[in-house]
């Protein structure tokens, strides 16, 4: 690896295990800060509402850009508040602070967004010559038009103005809340697994380190913990999923009209159904070649054939530990060998405090 210029122990890129740091979204949670927050978005949102009226097809392009352009600062400053909630919950599941903050937020922005939505109804519904004239053509406005290209994409499982209003509301107070009880739930589990004599509390992250242990009873037990405690959850977990399944067919395959689950994912990723499908035909085709690495991995092992604890187990027995900071030096360095302004950019997650690089109970896995 070439030399990067990382000191890590030095004062100035010597960054330790800790909870990111979120004040270049919010300076803080308080009642005075979030106040002037909801203040400025419902002003924000007002004064975009007024623009509705000057949606016509036979508007000119630059009005149109306009139009967009405030649309976009508005999602931004919905989106910069909606974040800082979001990322104090993840980072503990278990603070009443976090969540009461984040589903107030959310409350906000689904409400607000529900009076904004005119803007991508209006433009769905418009025709591909109107849309067309109307779309940014410079390179300079590239990324607006991908944008307004990728709604297109969408129209044939658009709905009308109401109900998409109904499903947004839905969304937050439905399957929204049941999602966050599934992270409050499960973040909040502890794993017991002995190790060398010695009993350790773990998260599910921490647990599943051990899924790559050397010793195959280590390896097993591992597992064995993580089946064993999801299992004391399963009826309250298997009903979770059910309630998701079900929301998802039904919104977007009986109201939006996509013809499979998978097609829902396959549109808003822009990838054809059929490019999805012969990847899984291809890998169906050859799955003689897994089958036979696996055959070969179980001997190497000295098995006679591999267990779901093996998948992962190492071919080479190692005792060699990478701290955290030798760990940090070797991942920049990969990022500063590929290019020195992705390098800048990885280093500058670290320094800004952007990462919560912290193991502890009740944060997000």
């Amino acid at each position: 690896m070439t030399d990067t210029g990382l000191v890590l122990d030095s004062p100035q890129t010597r960054w330790p295990q800790t909870h990111w740091d979120l004040k270049d979204l919010l300076p803080e949670p308080s009642e005075e800060v979030l106040g002037a927050e909801i203040r400025a978005l419902e002003a924000a949102t007002s004064a975009f509402e007024q623009r509705r009226g000057e949606l016509a097809a036979g508007m000119a392009p630059e009005a149109f850009l306009d139009i967009v352009r405030q649309f976009e600062a508005l999602l931004a400053a919905m989106i910069r508040v909606e974040a800082y909630g979001q990322l104090w919950f993840s980072s503990d599941t278990q603070s009443s602070d976090a969540l009461t903050f984040r589903n107030r937020v959310e409350q906000l922005t689904t409400g607000l967004t529900n009076r904004v939505l005119f803007l991508e109804v209006w433009w769905k519904e418009l025709s591909d010559e109107d849309a067309e004239r109307l779309l940014p053509a410079s390179p300079e406005h590239a990324d607006y038009r991908r944008y307004l290209l990728d709604l297109r994409r969408l129209r044939p499982y658009r709905l009308d103005e109401a109900r998409e209003q109904l499903i947004n509301l839905k969304d937050a107070d439905g399957i929204g809340g049941l999602v966050t009880l599934y992270s409050m739930l499960t973040n909040r589990l502890e794993y017991h697994l002995e190790v060398d004599g010695e009993t350790k509390t773990l998260t599910r992250d921490g647990l599943m380190t051990y899924a790559y242990s050397g010793d195959p009873a280590v390896r097993a037990a591992a597992y064995r913990e993580l089946y064993r405690v999801y299992g004391d959850e399963a009826t309250v977990l298997r009903q979770i999923y059910t309630y998701r399944v079900r929301d998802w067919h039904n919104e977007n395959q009986l109201l939006r009209g996509f013809e499979t689950p998978i097609a829902v994912r396959n549109t808003r990723n822009d990838i054809p159904d059929e490019a999805v499908d012969t990847m899984l035909e291809v890998i169906r085709d050859h799955r003689g070649l897994f089958q036979r690495f696996f055959r070969l991995k179980a001997g190497w092992m000295g098995l006679e054939r591999l267990r779901r604890y093996d998948i992962y187990a190492p071919l080479k027995e190692s005792d060699r530990e990478i701290s955290w900071h030798a760990g940090l030096e070797l991942v920049l360095g990969t990022f500063h060998d590929f290019h020195p302004r992705l390098g800048q950019l990885a280093e500058r997650v670290f320094r800004e405090g952007h990462i919560d690089s912290e193991v502890r109970k009740g944060k997000r896995g």
